[in-house]
């Protein structure tokens, strides 16, 4: 259940796409431009749906709520906002970081908490109910930008170019933290919240025990030394997936440590963006201006 077979290609119109997310339940995705704006898409009858505008410099990164009734996202502008999804209206603006927001996230199911990270060394936390223009909570541990958040219910994962990783257990007012040795880009929680998956500038992924850091396993095979390069877990955790700057992008399965697929896409550029569909074996790749939907053979009809 690989997801190798090239489906369509998006031609996203946005310049420079600098990230691609599927929505909550999987149905549509996202793209953020370096024209400044959100698309909105049915990617798999390659559809544009809607588009979100009120950033002022290119969009970075976003994320769909739970519900899919609202979009956040964040952008070189230093701005985190929310996008109402029916309307298309920007329905809250932050601005806190002094830096350009490189990841942002939907921290609860209800949509009421947003976490960004930023170049500044700063993660802040969002209150989405409230009319405050503060964040109601900032993590500043981190030395140097923060390239990567992720939420695991009530704990979140950052990746930051200080060569660490900081893991928060925010209900119990925890925090651990992971030396990687080089910088690290992304960090991704596996499904079940047991383990970590890391990507640092060294073209290697490593796989960390969530509780105590031990290094599980180590990917290796793609080629990624000067650029954030995305990386994720894949059908039920059973694989890893990562791009690469030479074009492709790479799968392993969980327990080992090779190469099991290598899919060219077809680019010169680095496959810089990747977003595993919540459900299906279904993989959105990103690099230029254009936006690849892959599914396995035995899904194509």
């Amino acid at each position: 259940m690989y997801p190798t077979e090239l489906v369509t290609t998006i031609e996203c119109n946005q310049g420079a796409v600098r990230a691609v997310r599927f929505n909550a339940d999987g149905k549509y995705c996202m793209t953020c431009g370096a024209d400044k704006s959100i698309k909105l898409w049915n990617p798999y009858r390659n559809v544009h749906i809607k588009t979100y505008g009120g950033h002022g410099y290119e969009v970075l990164d976003c994320d769909a709520s739970v519900d899919n009734s609202q979009i956040c996202s964040g952008g070189m502008d230093k701005l985190v906002a929310v996008f109402d999804v029916a309307s298309g209206t920007m329905v809250r603006r932050w601005r806190a970081h002094n830096g350009r927001v490189n990841s942002v996230r939907f921290a609860t199911s209800d949509g009421s908490l947003v976490v960004s990270a930023s170049t500044d060394a700063m993660v802040h936390l969002w209150d989405n109910r409230s009319r405050s223009s503060n964040p109601c909570q900032t993590l500043n541990d981190a030395k140097d930008s923060v390239q990567t958040v992720d939420i695991s219910d009530h704990e979140i994962a950052t990746a930051s170019l200080d060569e660490r990783i900081y893991h928060y257990d925010i209900r119990a007012g925890i925090l651990n933290v992971d030396f990687m040795g080089k910088s690290v880009t992304c960090v991704r929680f596996s499904s079940d919240r047991q383990t970590l998956l890391v990507a640092t500038l060294d073209s290697t992924l490593r796989l960390l025990d969530k509780a105590n850091g031990e290094l599980l396993n180590e990917y290796k095979g793609h080629i990624n030394d000067e650029y954030k390069v995305e990386c994720c877990f894949g059908y039920n955790d059973t694989q890893v997936i990562c791009g690469s700057e030479d074009g492709s992008f790479k799968i392993w399965d969980f327990t080992q440590s090779t190469v099991k697929r290598s899919i060219d896409t077809g680019s010169k550029r680095a496959i810089h963006s990747i977003s595993y569909h919540p459900k299906s074996p279904c993989l959105l790749t990103a690099t230029e201006r254009s936006v690849q939907l892959w599914k396995c053979k035995e899904d194509i009809t």
